[in-house]
């Protein structure tokens, strides 16, 4: 008993007709009926009452063909699993993100992702830099986002997703400001907003204005871009940030964003967890992720390594 046999019974009896049945398998009349009388030599049992070209299911036909039906049904609930696993239906995916990536490109990522598959659910998750290693590298998320000033996190699984330039950030009217390039030896003496000590941007901008010569007077450190963005607009000093964050926050604030050299290159990158199993879920956010970058980040494109 084949697959075959049993579809050609179940149409018959649902047209009433070998010659209608023909038509909806794809096939001939002959050879429908063919199946159909292979299937009953196979079960024992006539499965119609034939009057001419009449035909009607037998008592026996009636019952197997109710036990026909039950079987097509766990069919149909065969392709709706597969269904749900080809969509991620009923899937969850928790990514995270420091706050400007997760409020920005994630967010975007995330919006275009649902289109996509709409039963997923998606939980986005923001935090320090060392908050989205732990989250990712513990499993707690399945990938992270992050802006990396230096090497790749230790114990951590890496992918670029681009190159960028940090940039100078200047209050309106400040010396600096009327060039359009601002240099290390630009900032020597002035009051710089930085990061925490001990983070990765503190350790690299600090790495590069020593190299030049050059001492900056810290009178602020923030651990937050947007703050830091803030601040500059204050009036209360200069800083050196990654472009993502300054040409995001110069949107609502008013400050001068310029090229900085010598180049400090940072990368926005993906982090996944080392001994983490290949995913297809996460492969397919991994490529909206992508998408997102080439098609919303075009205001970077200068600043692009």
């Amino acid at each position: 008993m084949t697959l075959k046999h049993i579809e050609a019974f179940r149409v018959v009896v649902q047209t009433g007709s070998m010659t209608e049945a023909s038509r909806r398998l794809h096939t001939s009349q002959p050879q429908v009926s063919r199946l159909v009388s292979q299937l009953e030599a196979i079960i024992g049992f006539a499965l119609f009452e034939r009057s001419g070209t009449r035909l009607a299911p037998s008592l026996e036909g009636k019952r197997f063909f109710q036990e026909v039906e039950k079987a097509f049904a766990g069919l149909q609930g065969l392709e709706s699993a597969a269904s749900n696993i080809r969509t991620f239906g009923g899937d969850r995916l928790a990514v995270a993100a420091m706050a400007r990536i997760a409020g920005g490109v994630l967010s975007q990522a995330v919006v275009r992702f649902k289109r996509e598959h709409p039963e997923t659910l998606v939980t986005i998750h923001s935090g320090a830099a060392t908050t989205v290693d732990t989250w990712v590298s513990s499993g707690l998320c399945d990938l992270g986002l992050a802006i990396l000033y230096g090497d790749d996190p230790p114990g951590m699984r890496v992918e670029t997703l681009l190159g960028m330039d940090c940039v100078a950030l200047l209050p309106r009217e400040h010396r600096p400001a009327r060039a359009r390039q601002v240099r290390a030896s630009d900032l020597d003496g002035e009051a710089f907003i930085s990061f925490p000590l001990g983070s990765g941007p503190r350790e690299r901008i600090d790495q590069v204005l020593a190299a030049a010569g050059v001492k900056t007077r810290t009178v602020l450190e923030s651990d937050l871009g947007a703050s830091v963005c803030s601040l500059v607009a204050a009036g209360l000093g200069v800083s050196v940030i990654n472009p993502l964050a300054a040409l995001e926050e110069q949107r609502n604030l008013d400050f001068e964003v310029r090229s900085f050299k010598p180049a400090i290159t940072v990368r926005l990158a993906l982090l996944l967890a080392p001994d983490a199993p290949h995913s297809r879920l996460v492969s397919a956010f991994k490529e909206v992720v992508r998408g997102v970058i080439e098609s919303e980040l075009d205001h970077i494109r200068p600043y692009r390594s």
